[in-house]
């Protein structure tokens, strides 16, 4: 392994100062950051044989940025992440294409060096770069994410309790993903309420089927549920260097969603007290 390349990128300062030192003594020659910034800067200039990144630098996921920016700059590199949540083996295993391999921080250094030397003999065929968007896997399963929010609606007991058919449970759900496909795409950073209050005619309807607030919310959040449980089956699929952002993107498209309905809701249910609360008048004109 004399020689061998490493691009090695974590935010923690102690495993920063002492894990490249390891790696040299096992005769790597190391490039250590601690930056996305850095590390996109060192993939543009310099050639790795190894890129060893944590997942989370500095915001979570960040990782799968520089693996993104890795492989379409120098796709023979081999491409290793570490992480130190055990509990996103199983979306790790679902992204394995996107990367080499992982392992979950502590990791022992001699299984480590094992890796990188397993990888390195005995490289994998090289993968063509996924270049989708969330966007494009929201519009390409908006028919299964409408299917499983209805199974999840119909369970629930208090959802699957309202009087409707199952085409009206779901019937906005198409319309709704294509509006969030478009947003996703959008140049705008930002997601603001006016960007999704074209909606509100469709709300109103849900409203009058019978749907309060907290059946909306209920409503949106299996919803999401169904977004991200197909969402994670595509990851293969996805340009991981957008990934995170579409996904905090995404939220954010849902909470104002979820606020839009709620604003609506209330000035519906004030403007209907209103009129109850007025006095009869007959025959007579109501602005007299």
């Amino acid at each position: 392994m004399q020689g061998t390349r490493v691009l090695f990128v974590d935010d923690e300062p102690n495993i920063l100062l002492t894990m490249p030192s390891i790696l040299k003594l096992h005769g790597f020659d190391v490039t250590a950051v601690s930056t996305v910034n850095e590390a996109l800067a060192k993939i543009t200039s310099a050639q790795f044989d190894v890129l060893l990144s944590d997942l989370n630098i500095g915001e979570p996921g960040d990782g799968f940025v520089v693996v993104g920016a890795m492989r379409r700059t120098q796709p023979g590199c081999v491409t290793i992440i570490l992480t130190g949540f055990p509990g996103i083996e199983a979306a790790m295993e679902a992204i394995r294409n996107q990367v080499d391999d992982f392992l979950i921080k502590p990791a022992p250094i001699p299984t480590l060096i094992r890796l990188i030397k397993e990888k390195l003999e005995n490289p994998r065929p090289r993968r063509q770069s996924s270049n989708k968007r969330l966007s494009g896997i929201l519009v390409d399963n908006y028919l299964e994410i409408a299917q499983r929010a209805l199974i999840e609606m119909k369970a629930d007991p208090l959802l699957g309790a309202l009087p409707i058919r199952d085409e009206q449970r779901i019937e906005f759900i198409p319309q709704e993903l294509k509006e969030m496909a478009k947003i996703l795409d959008s140049n705008d950073s930002e997601v603001t309420a006016q960007t999704i209050m074209q909606g509100s005619e469709e709300r109103m309807k849900r409203y009058r089927q019978g749907y309060t607030i907290p059946l909306f919310a209920k409503y949106v959040r299996l919803l999401e549920r169904s977004i991200y449980d197909v969402v994670n089956e595509n990851l293969l699929l996805l340009n991981l260097s957008f990934f995170m952002h579409d996904l905090k993107k995404l939220h954010d498209i849902l909470g104002y969603q979820l606020e839009c309905t709620l604003t609506a809701y209330l000035e519906e249910r004030a403007i209907r007290r209103r009129m109850v609360s007025r006095p009869f008048l007959g025959d007579r004109d109501i602005s007299s």
